[in-house]
């Protein structure tokens, strides 16, 4: 059947102008600059307002946030413009059941708050290599675990937003996609290599009401245009494309009929696409390395001025963490809905018709919607969002990158690296990593069929599972040692690339042409190989850590659960990393973490104003005595709580959990 003659909903009707004419209007440019001024304004106070002239400025915000930017940047960092393209992107192929991957990090948040954050404020670390380093000694862990959070950077989060991002710009705006990454890149640079954690904080908390703001309005735009909840569970069983045959031969009704249960959470365990006890098990597994072990999500809450202010941040992430269903996933469905030809199609030469990707266009769903339904000035405020959620990750991921390199490699290379080194290099490196993920995004655009938000749960499964059992291992098993952990992450890195390169190299197929990757390596769910492969680094690092050595108490004060409230004095299993040399080197150039001293140096205008914007003053203060040095150190390190905020975030922890079994059980 010709496509031109398909009975989809806008068949018969004028067609829409393109895009980049539709946008072209005094509203929708209005709001767009109108957005980009408010942000612009909010970080460069936040930039003025904090101090960025330190380690612990620049990267750590001074450890003063409360708890609603810190909830709102944990939101903002996790829901990037890969969640807007990618779960209504999935939604539309298989259901509501992709929603569980978001709702799995409500109850981990509250790991983090209440297990996990305790122990890093308590060892006094910045980076989660650093506590790996503290806890196990040595540095072949440590530089393990920086380079592969900067891989996972580059391949699932930073080329997956850049591409993600693409996508919708290049439906709204018909702009060249990589001149509109290079544009955003620039923006989203700025604030990241300017400001610090601080600046990008701040504007995340802004960005987050803007995001949540314009997904609203757009989903009651869709549910009024499908005519209500009870139409569009019944319009989307029917939503298939007109065209379902290549060169006369007819496919399979799976490949194009919508899941029989694709209103139901849980999903088949065995031909779901996404079976419940794998996403519900392994990808919770999974999670722990994303929610509690990840630079970008921890950082966050190490920013935190106290526990309690933590612990209500990822209270009301949790809350938030439950809205993506209704304004993400049920708009993809919508979208397949209204424009089944286009966001259905399974026939490749179809999909590269309506998007230029043969192995689907479902990642189409979100932006066409917006381009299709909304009016003006609205639509540039959609644009707005979704702009906001890609800036939002990116600066967000560029600068906990930029931390890990600079403490974590860089400070091996460079060991005597003064404060302002480790500044300019941070900022540096963000644009090397800018270079890598771009040339990746090819590789995000094929993958798992390309479904977006399927790619990076699976390239998650095959990177993260290793890293979670070691550090749940590290903090609640004290027997556990260097050896351990380190050859239980060297198997799984070695089991989990064989699995991606193998997917890579042989495709994951699709319903025309399935994949010819063995079955052994690739014919079960990446849910269920994260599963084994969690357990299978557990036994060996149980098992290698049994026959040697155990690590002495002493060295493990703070650093455990199980020790977490000694106040024995700790010896570092690296003592040269800790030892008065060094201490001596950081009081010459400047504490981490502490205000420079000493007398102000003579500059010009034109560097004086350069340094003011980087946060690189050389002006100093007065020489901490040591009883200061130790009062501020101490702070930094605090975990005690008012027994009243205490009990309350307690409480409200209890309600969220509530709020969110009812949730599962309602839509199980």
């Amino acid at each position: 059947m010709d496509v031109t003659t398909s009975p989809s909903v806008s068949a018969g009707t004028p067609a829409p102008p393109p895009a980049s004419d539709r946008i072209k209007n005094a509203a929708d440019i209005s709001v767009i600059v109108i957005y980009f001024v408010v942000v612009m304004a909010v970080g460069l106070w936040a930039m003025l307002k904090t101090n960025r002239t330190t380690v612990g400025g620049f990267f750590l915000a001074g450890r003063d946030m409360t708890w609603w930017p810190i909830g709102a940047s944990l939101f903002a960092s996790n829901i990037g413009s890969t969640s807007f393209v990618g779960l209504a992107g999935t939604g539309s192929v298989s259901g509501i059941a992709v929603a569980v991957l978001e709702t799995n990090g409500l109850p981990l948040l509250l790991v983090l708050g209440w297990l996990f954050v305790p122990i890093y404020i308590k060892a006094g670390v910045v980076t989660m290599p650093e506590y790996l380093m503290k806890r196990f000694g040595g540095k072949r862990i440590q530089i393990y675990f920086s380079i592969i959070s900067l891989f996972s950077s580059v391949a699932m989060r930073i080329s997956a937003d850049m591409f993600a991002g693409a996508i919708f710009i290049n439906v709204a705006l018909g702009l060249d996609i990589y001149a509109s990454i290079f544009v955003l890149l620039l923006i989203t640079g700025i604030f990241t290599t300017a400001g610090g954690l601080a600046s990008v904080i701040y504007t995340d908390a802004l960005q987050t009401i803007i995001m949540l703001a314009g997904a609203f309005i757009l989903t009651g735009y869709a549910f009024a245009e499908v005519g209500g909840y009870e139409a569009f569970t019944e319009k989307y069983m029917k939503a298939i494309p007109s065209v379902v045959t290549d060169k006369n031969v007819t496919l399979n009704p799976e490949c194009y009929m919508p899941k029989e249960d694709s209103f139901h959470l849980f999903q088949d365990p065995i031909t779901g696409e996404l079976p419940w006890p794998g996403i519900l098990i392994g990808m919770n597994l999974v999670s722990v390395w994303y929610w509690c072990t990840d630079q970008v999500i921890v950082q966050r809450c190490l920013s935190g001025k106290n526990l309690s202010h933590v612990k209500a941040g990822c209270i009301l992430c949790g809350y938030l963490k439950l809205l993506p269903l209704f304004v993400m996933v049920m708009p993809g469905m919508i979208s397949r809905v209204l424009y089944p030809d286009e966001i259905g199609c399974v026939v490749p030469s179809e999909c590269e018709k309506h998007c230029g990707i043969s192995v689907g266009c479902a990642n189409m769903a979100y932006p066409k919607l917006v381009i299709e339904l909304m009016p003006d000035g609205l639509r540039g405020l959609m644009l707005s969002a979704v702009l906001a959620s890609l800036m939002s990750s990116l600066t967000s991921i560029f600068n906990s990158s930029s931390t890990l390199f600079t403490i974590d490699i860089y400070t091996k290379i460079r060991k005597r690296a003064s404060e302002r080194e480790l500044l300019i290099v941070g900022r540096l490196f963000i644009i090397f990593m800018i270079v890598i993920s771009i040339a990746w995004v090819p590789l995000v655009q094929s993958g798992q069929n390309g479904e977006l938000v399927q790619y990076v749960e699976s390239i998650s499964s095959y990177l993260g599972s290793p890293i979670a059992a070691v550090f749940l291992l590290a903090i609640f098993c004290k027997r556990v040692n260097e050896q351990g952990a380190f050859w239980g992450l060297i198997f799984g890195l070695v089991v989990g690339l064989t699995r991606m390169i193998a997917e890579f190299a042989y495709g994951t197929g699709s319903c025309m042409e399935p994949s010819q990757c063995p079955d052994i390596i690739c014919g079960w769910h990446f849910s269920y190989f994260a599963i084994v492969l969690f357990s299978l680094t557990v036994l060996v690092v149980l098992g290698i850590s049994l026959i040697t050595k155990p690590i002495p108490d002493i060295h493990l004060y703070r650093l455990c659960w199980a020790l977490r409230n000694s106040r024995e004095e700790r010896i570092d299993l690296n003592p040269e990393l800790y030892g008065q040399e060094e201490a001596g080197d950081q009081e010459e150039e400047g504490d981490i973490g502490l205000p420079p001293y000493g007398p102000e140096e003579s500059q010009g205008c034109f560097k004086r104003a350069w340094d003011a914007f980087c946060g690189l003053q050389t002006k100093k203060g007065p020489k901490l005595t040591e009883e200061e040095k130790a009062a501020l150190e101490k702070k930094l390190t605090d975990t005690s709580e008012k027994p009243l905020w205490r009990n309350v975030v307690n409480v409200n922890a209890i309600l969220v959990m509530a709020v969110g079994i009812f949730y599962h059980v309602y839509f199980a």
